[in-house]
């Protein structure tokens, strides 16, 4: 399941994805737009930054920025950096494989065969679809609205 730090970054992303490029964003207008604790949004943006996905400039004009165009940037890497491999059991992860210790066979275990199974469907959407993609998601829905307003 997504954590509240997944979500609330990729919420973060998304609204810089809506930013004309290069044009800072402060983490509080970041904050209070989406609705996440300020306190909680530096730390996954200090996350971010660190793993390459935006910039920041301190003082006036400061802010944040994405650090590559939003059809550059994967859903599922973002994910990745916030809350870690996508699969529900380390045994079906790809990144962070581990063997479980209660496992007497591993290419018949059922449980492990399911959640491959489920690691792949997970990632080959978040995978294949960008944060320029994520953001038009929620962007056509409100086109829609204006339109029959």
């Amino acid at each position: 399941m997504l954590t509240k730090k997944g979500k609330y970054g990729l919420k973060a992303m998304v609204h810089l994805a809506g930013r004309p490029p290069g044009e800072a964003t402060l983490v509080t207008d970041i904050a209070v737009s989406n609705d996440i604790p300020k306190k909680f949004l530096d730390t996954i943006l200090g996350e971010l930054r660190n793993a390459g996905f935006v910039n920041s400039k301190k003082g006036k004009g400061g802010g944040y920025t994405l650090a590559r165009p939003a059809h550059e940037i994967r859903v599922g890497h973002i994910v990745r950096v916030l809350d870690g491999p996508l699969a529900p059991i380390q045994c079906a992860s790809k990144t962070s494989y581990r063997r479980c210790d209660d496992c007497t066979d591993e290419r018949r275990c059922s449980v492990r065969l399911i959640m491959l199974e489920a690691r792949d469907a997970i990632a080959t959407i978040l995978d294949n679809r960008t944060l320029a993609e994520m953001r038009a998601l929620g962007a056509g829905e409100d086109a829609q609205l204006m339109y029959y307003i």
